[in-house]
């Protein structure tokens, strides 16, 4: 198939999604019955679902690529048992076209139709969103990131860099002063970023009030003796309303960003957080794996983060290459290439590195994605050096430098001890 932007009408009419199926019918009639369930249609013609409505309101199949066959269903399928049909498994990418019109600026309803109950279709033993296409002035109707990639640069004063973070550690069990000691210590390590773990939110050890009150404080000291801004952004994932305070108290404690996690507050939370803050939204991802894992069902990438774009984020979390979690080091760099690429007019949002990281994984990550416009996280790289954590970002600017330069890890090394140490001590761990 050719790219779906490439498909979409000149009118600007109709957005397209693109689908993997598995299923032991013929893939046409199957994508037949997906483009009628998520339109005008169901299992029978009803009465008022007249020509006229269908021609206006109807999906339309517009591609359908067969690919292999297999002896074995990805999932199992109740419906498939009680009409006593097996294999073999044909697999197909399908492409359908939907009026833009059945759904307007609504962003749960425009995940509903291209996703919702297609997962459930008795026809399938396998269905996978792989992208969403949407046309400029359609996706213009939806909210832009407020800062995105150019706008966190200003806010932090860092052109052209990578912007170097951590991770606050121990994730939680650290009191709001034990936690604002450790970023006062981080700040003069000289990182630009920091941010809350996704599982401390607003711990009874560390409420969040005064975890924000105490960090900002140390901030606040360090970029009036340093003239650095570090950027910290504090988790406040919750129901909106907690979330909107929440927001009100870092902007007003002098923040600028604040991190949701993105699976579980929803894309309305976001979305009106979004509309009421002017803080940088920082999305963390946790929970994606349970969309994405499994090859026949789910969502790639492509279309989760351009579903997340239309709700205003700014940054994403993407994993990292040859980290601790189960992502094949291709989907790392397809899901960083899919957030720096710009969609219908918006400014590209930040991709997120993370688990796992350090100067080692600097060079690949650098050479596959050919940007400096990532944040690039690292909590053991950074606070397990063994020289302290500023040898640590040391050592990660360091490792910049060279895949920058074009110069091999060990060659530029050779004048970087922070790195040669970074080498030495993970290097070895990691064989």
């Amino acid at each position: 198939m050719v790219s779906a932007h490439q498909e979409l009408p000149a009118d600007g009419s109709r957005f397209i999604a693109d689908y993997l199926i598995e299923t032991p019918l013929d893939p046409a009639q199957v994508a037949e019955v997906m483009a009628g369930e998520q339109s005008c249609g169901t299992f029978v013609r009803v009465e008022g679902e007249t020509d006229q409505l269908r021609e206006r309101a109807r999906a339309v199949v517009t591609a359908i690529d067969e690919l292999e066959t297999v002896a074995e269903a990805s999932l199992p399928n109740a419906w498939q048992q009680r009409q006593r049909i097996g294999g073999p498994y044909r697999r197909a990418r399908v492409r359908i076209s939907f009026p833009v019109e059945n759904v307007g600026p609504n962003l749960p309803t425009l995940a509903a139709t291209v996703a919702g109950n297609l997962f459930d279709l008795g026809e399938v033993t396998g269905l996978r969103l792989l992208d969403v296409a949407l046309p400029p002035a359609y996706r213009r109707s939806f909210d832009m990131p407020r800062h995105g990639i150019a706008g966190t640069r200003r806010l932090l004063g860092v052109d052209d860099v990578p912007l170097l973070g951590t991770i606050i550690k121990p994730n939680v069990g650290l009191s709001a002063e034990e936690t604002a000691a450790l970023a006062g210590r981080l700040c003069e390590a000289g990182v630009d970023f920091i941010k809350d773990d996704e599982v401390c939110a607003n711990p009874g050890h560390a409420p969040l009030r005064q975890r924000v009150q105490a960090v900002m404080r140390r901030v606040r000291d360090y970029q009036d003796k340093s003239g650095r801004r570090v950027m910290v952004a504090f988790n406040i994932t919750d129901e909106l309303d907690a979330m909107r305070r929440h927001a009100e108290l870092v902007e007003h404690e002098g923040g600028s960003c604040v991190m949701v996690g993105l699976n579980w507050c929803g894309f309305s939370a976001v979305q009106s957080l979004r509309r009421s803050t002017p803080l940088a939204l920082h999305g963390h991802r946790n929970g994606f794996g349970m969309m994405s894992r499994e090859p026949l069902l789910g969502m790639s990438f492509a279309a989760y983060q351009a579903m997340w774009r239309l709700a205003g984020v700014d940054h994403l979390h993407v994993h990292g290459l040859n980290g601790k979690f189960s992502e094949f080091n291709d989907e790392v760099i397809d899901a960083a290439r899919a957030c720096l690429a710009p969609m219908a007019g918006d400014d590209a949002v930040m991709p997120v590195f993370s688990n796992g990281q350090w100067a080692g994984t600097v060079r690949p990550t650098f050479d596959a994605v050919g940007s400096s416009d990532v944040i690039f996280l690292s909590g053991g790289g950074i606070l397990a050096h063994p020289d302290g954590a500023a040898a640590g970002v040391a050592s990660l600017r360091q490792a910049w430098e060279a895949a920058r330069a074009g110069i091999g890890l060990d060659e530029y090394a050779r004048h970087a001890p922070e790195l040669r140490r970074a080498i030495a001590f993970y290097g070895a761990r990691l064989k």
